[in-house]
Protein backbone atom coordinates (compact mmCIF):
# COMPACT_ATOMS: atom_id res chain seq x y z
CA UNK A 1 0.00 0.00 0.00
CA UNK A 2 1.58 3.18 -1.34
CA UNK A 3 1.70 6.90 0.19
CA UNK A 4 -0.25 9.22 -2.65
CA UNK A 5 1.75 11.71 -4.16
CA UNK A 6 1.42 15.04 -2.57
CA UNK A 7 -0.10 17.95 -4.56
CA UNK A 8 1.55 20.95 -3.02
CA UNK A 9 5.04 21.19 -3.31
CA UNK A 10 7.68 19.22 -0.90
CA UNK A 11 8.92 22.61 0.24
CA UNK A 12 5.93 23.91 1.57
CA UNK A 13 5.11 20.51 3.79
CA UNK A 14 8.62 20.58 5.04
CA UNK A 15 7.95 23.75 6.95
CA UNK A 16 4.26 22.25 7.78
CA UNK A 17 5.34 17.92 8.88
CA UNK A 18 8.82 17.56 8.70
CA UNK A 19 8.23 13.75 9.47
CA UNK A 20 5.66 13.70 6.63
CA UNK A 21 8.00 15.52 4.19
CA UNK A 22 10.88 12.83 5.25
CA UNK A 23 8.71 10.39 4.58
CA UNK A 24 7.47 11.65 1.25
CA UNK A 25 11.17 11.97 0.49
CA UNK A 26 12.20 8.79 1.48
CA UNK A 27 9.09 7.38 -1.29
CA UNK A 28 10.07 9.36 -4.04
CA UNK A 29 13.67 8.19 -3.79
CA UNK A 30 12.88 4.01 -3.83
CA UNK A 31 10.16 4.91 -6.55
CA UNK A 32 13.26 6.37 -8.34
CA UNK A 33 11.02 9.77 -8.89
CA UNK A 34 14.61 12.02 -8.99
CA UNK A 35 12.45 15.11 -10.64
CA UNK A 36 9.83 14.94 -7.62
CA UNK A 37 12.24 14.89 -4.93
CA UNK A 38 13.15 18.15 -2.50
CA UNK A 39 17.06 18.09 -3.65
CA UNK A 40 18.06 21.40 -1.20
CA UNK A 41 16.33 20.53 1.73
CA UNK A 42 17.48 16.78 1.41
CA UNK A 43 21.12 17.64 1.53
CA UNK A 44 20.74 20.40 3.94
CA UNK A 45 19.22 17.46 5.87
CA UNK A 46 21.90 15.00 5.17
CA UNK A 47 24.59 17.28 6.67
CA UNK A 48 22.57 18.13 9.46
CA UNK A 49 22.82 14.04 10.58
CA UNK A 50 26.69 14.39 9.94
CA UNK A 51 26.31 17.42 12.04
CA UNK A 52 23.87 16.01 14.79
CA UNK A 53 26.26 13.26 15.53
CA UNK A 54 29.27 15.31 15.65
CA UNK A 55 27.92 17.27 18.75
CA UNK A 56 26.51 14.14 20.32
CA UNK A 57 30.26 13.04 20.19
CA UNK A 58 31.60 16.38 21.22
CA UNK A 59 28.61 16.39 24.31
CA UNK A 60 29.67 12.97 25.61
CA UNK A 61 33.27 14.19 25.48
CA UNK A 62 32.27 17.02 27.22
CA UNK A 63 30.64 14.72 30.04
CA UNK A 64 33.33 12.47 30.48
CA UNK A 65 36.12 15.25 30.67
CA UNK A 66 34.38 17.46 33.07
CA UNK A 67 33.82 13.73 35.25
CA UNK A 68 37.25 12.50 34.90
CA UNK A 69 38.17 16.34 36.00
CA UNK A 70 35.86 15.86 38.82
CA UNK A 71 37.17 12.30 39.95
CA UNK A 72 40.71 13.43 39.60
CA UNK A 73 40.16 16.65 41.77
CA UNK A 74 37.77 15.29 44.16
CA UNK A 75 38.98 11.88 45.16
CA UNK A 76 36.46 12.70 48.27
CA UNK A 77 33.75 12.20 46.53
CA UNK A 78 34.11 9.92 44.04
CA UNK A 79 31.56 7.36 43.99
CA UNK A 80 30.34 4.55 41.74
CA UNK A 81 27.74 6.67 40.30
CA UNK A 82 30.29 8.85 38.74
CA UNK A 83 32.19 5.50 37.38
CA UNK A 84 28.91 4.84 36.10
CA UNK A 85 28.05 8.17 34.17
CA UNK A 86 32.16 7.71 32.65
CA UNK A 87 31.33 4.07 31.61
CA UNK A 88 28.18 5.04 30.50
CA UNK A 89 29.22 8.09 28.03
CA UNK A 90 32.25 5.88 26.83
CA UNK A 91 29.97 3.13 25.83
CA UNK A 92 27.88 5.21 23.59
CA UNK A 93 30.60 7.33 22.06
CA UNK A 94 31.94 3.81 21.22
CA UNK A 95 28.65 2.81 19.78
CA UNK A 96 28.81 6.25 17.59
CA UNK A 97 32.10 5.60 16.47
CA UNK A 98 31.47 2.65 15.44
CA UNK A 99 29.21 3.38 13.40
CA UNK A 100 30.70 6.74 12.11
CA UNK A 101 34.53 6.31 12.09
CA UNK A 102 35.15 9.43 10.29
CA UNK A 103 33.93 11.32 13.78
CA UNK A 104 36.99 9.60 15.33
CA UNK A 105 39.14 12.47 13.72
CA UNK A 106 36.65 15.22 15.54
CA UNK A 107 37.98 14.65 18.77
CA UNK A 108 41.76 15.67 18.81
CA UNK A 109 40.72 18.78 17.25
CA UNK A 110 38.11 19.73 19.33
CA UNK A 111 39.65 19.26 22.64
CA UNK A 112 40.64 22.18 23.67
CA UNK A 113 37.04 23.65 23.50
CA UNK A 114 35.18 21.48 24.82
CA UNK A 115 37.66 20.92 27.47
CA UNK A 116 37.42 24.77 28.63
CA UNK A 117 33.86 23.67 28.43
CA UNK A 118 34.36 20.81 31.08
CA UNK A 119 35.90 22.88 33.19
CA UNK A 120 33.53 25.35 33.38
CA UNK A 121 30.68 22.62 34.22
CA UNK A 122 33.22 21.09 36.61
CA UNK A 123 33.91 24.35 38.65
CA UNK A 124 30.31 25.24 39.08
CA UNK A 125 29.35 21.35 40.07
CA UNK A 126 32.31 20.72 42.09
CA UNK A 127 32.66 24.45 43.94
CA UNK A 128 36.37 24.70 42.94
CA UNK A 129 37.56 27.75 41.46
CA UNK A 130 38.07 27.52 37.32
CA UNK A 131 41.64 28.05 38.17
CA UNK A 132 41.88 24.76 40.23
CA UNK A 133 42.11 22.62 36.55
CA UNK A 134 44.59 22.59 34.15
CA UNK A 135 44.75 25.09 31.53
CA UNK A 136 44.96 22.68 28.98
CA UNK A 137 43.57 19.28 28.67
CA UNK A 138 45.29 17.23 30.71
CA UNK A 139 43.63 13.81 28.99
CA UNK A 140 44.73 12.61 25.54
CA UNK A 141 41.68 11.75 23.18
CA UNK A 142 42.93 7.83 24.00
CA UNK A 143 42.60 8.43 27.67
CA UNK A 144 39.24 9.53 26.66
CA UNK A 145 38.22 7.04 24.85
CA UNK A 146 39.76 4.26 26.90
CA UNK A 147 37.51 2.30 29.05
CA UNK A 148 39.90 1.46 31.85
CA UNK A 149 41.47 5.01 31.99
CA UNK A 150 40.54 7.46 35.57
CA UNK A 151 43.40 9.51 36.77
CA UNK A 152 44.91 8.76 39.73
CA UNK A 153 46.48 11.80 41.13
CA UNK A 154 46.56 15.13 40.64
CA UNK A 155 49.53 16.42 38.27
Amino acid sequence: MGAKSLIRPASALYDEDFAAWAIEMARLLRARRLDDIDIEYLAEEIEDLANRDRRELLSRARAILKHLLEWQYQPEKRSRSWRSTIAAQRADMDQLLEQSPSLRQALPASTPRVYRDAVTAASIESGLPEGSFPPECPFSPEQILDRRFLPDQIS
